[in-house]
């Protein structure tokens, strides 16, 4: 990844730091899960020198122990509503403190328990197949939610995904690609999320409008056609897509919000039930500048009834 890449990437980290400082004094963690019991589904035998989570100020670099971070809100303030959490990084790296941590943390302040994923980052070296190495982890995070739903206080009609930029492609993927399972069900456990929220997403691996940098590190460097149609996830939305908030902005340089209004555009097709806010300004990134954001969000979580109106 090129340096001014990854400097943009911290600058990420170190403005969710300030943003949701005060969220951070009422809410930790309660506990890291293992997304796995047991081995890891798709995973290569790897060396001892390349065992284990790489990770540093904030940014996750290569995972191979994946996992959920669970923050659960007050119990007097709990909303039954959960959500799981797939922060971006271009398929690179994972945003994991500022767009996953500092977001957990404001659902459980507003009453949802918010379930961070650390998702296999898609690497020749560690999976077998790496195109399906993320979705199989939200698809098992899923699964472990719901299947937990009582010991986490969640009710299991109401487990959400929200995705940020490549984890925006993440979360619309598990949205559209969850009749075919790709992990161990033998409980046969409902893999669709209730609903869908995506912050200035990748969607599509279309040639004239994907994020160059997240298709070629999720599929490589020449996909076949039928990969690049089955991963453009605006191609794949069916009438029983989850119900969906969007929200991008208009000058956003690295991920075009023509991603998300393609995705708009399919799901008003389909009858889906579909909310999109586009801020005229703020660029890639937009939520550690513009604090908020989550207003509108929440405002629709409300009207929907996955949380608890006031």
């Amino acid at each position: 990844m090129h340096t001014s890449v990854l400097r943009f990437f911290k600058k990420r980290i170190i403005a969710g730091l300030v943003l949701f400082s005060c969220a951070s004094l009422t809410a930790k963690a309660q506990e890291t899960i293992d997304l796995y019991p047991g081995t890891v589904p798709n995973a290569k035998a790897i060396s001892a020198t390349g065992k284990g989570n790489l990770e540093s100020s904030g940014l996750i670099r290569r995972v191979v122990t994946p996992s959920l971070e669970v923050y659960l809100p007050a119990k007097e303030n709990a909303s039954g509503a959960a959500v799981i959490i797939c922060p971006g990084g271009s398929y690179k790296v994972i945003v994991f403190q500022g767009e996953g941590v500092s977001t957990a943390k404001e659902f459980a302040k507003n009453g949802v328990a918010a379930f961070v994923l650390k998702y296999r980052l898609p690497n020749d070296s560690v999976l077998v197949d790496k195109k399906i190495g993320p979705l199989q982890d939200a698809q098992q995070a899923i699964k472990l939610v719901r299947e937990n739903a009582a010991k986490w206080g969640v009710d299991a009609d109401k487990v959400g995904i929200v995705g940020f930029s490549a984890g925006g492609h993440l979360a619309s993927t598990a949205a559209t690609h969850f009749t075919t399972p790709l992990i161990e069900n033998a409980k046969n456990t409902n893999l669709r999320p209730d609903f869908q929220v995506l912050v200035y997403p990748v969607i599509s691996m279309q040639e004239d409008l994907t994020h160059a940098d997240s298709r070629s590190n999720l599929l490589g460097e020449d996909p076949a056609k039928e990969t690049i149609d089955l991963f453009s996830n605006e191609l794949q939305v069916m009438a029983n897509t989850p119900p969906a908030y969007i929200t991008h902005a208009a000058d956003d340089k690295l991920v075009d919000v023509d991603n998300s209004i393609a995705y708009f555009e399919k799901l008003r097709h389909q009858n889906v039930a579909v909310e999109m806010h586009i801020y005229p300004n703020g660029g890639h990134g937009f939520i550690f500048r513009q604090i908020d954001w989550t207003e509108p969000l929440f405002a629709w979580m409300k009207k929907n009834n996955w949380i608890k109106n006031d």
